[in-house]
């Protein structure tokens, strides 16, 4: 059976009111950035994986390295879901322009 691509949104929401949390924030952020996520908008990254099996491994690890406050929501997308996602106020970023999925044609 052929994979199919899968996006993988994670939504969080953390405190940051002393050095502390913002270190813990940081620290949560940048690895997001390491393992493949990019900024959709503010505190919602995403990631593109091939097949359910690939997305909830990038789920379970990211669930290992949580900090002890906030609330951090994981979601995982077919492709066509996402691409029914609508754009109700504002445009596209930049970065979602250049990492959006070109798809060929053959006739």
């Amino acid at each position: 059976m052929e994979e199919i691509f899968m996006r993988v949104l994670v939504m969080f929401d953390m405190p940051t009111s002393n050095k502390r949390e913002r270190k813990l924030y940081a620290k949560f952020r940048k690895y997001l950035i390491q393992d493949g996520f990019m900024m959709l908008q503010y505190s919602v990254y995403m990631r593109i994986c091939k097949g359910v099996a690939s997305a909830n491994r990038h789920l379970d690890k990211i669930s290992l390295i949580v900090p002890p406050k906030g609330h951090i929501r994981g979601l995982i997308l077919t492709e066509k879901q996402f691409d029914n996602m609508r754009l109700l106020l504002g445009k596209p970023s930049d970065n979602e322009k250049a990492h959006a999925p070109k798809q060929l044609t053959l006739f």
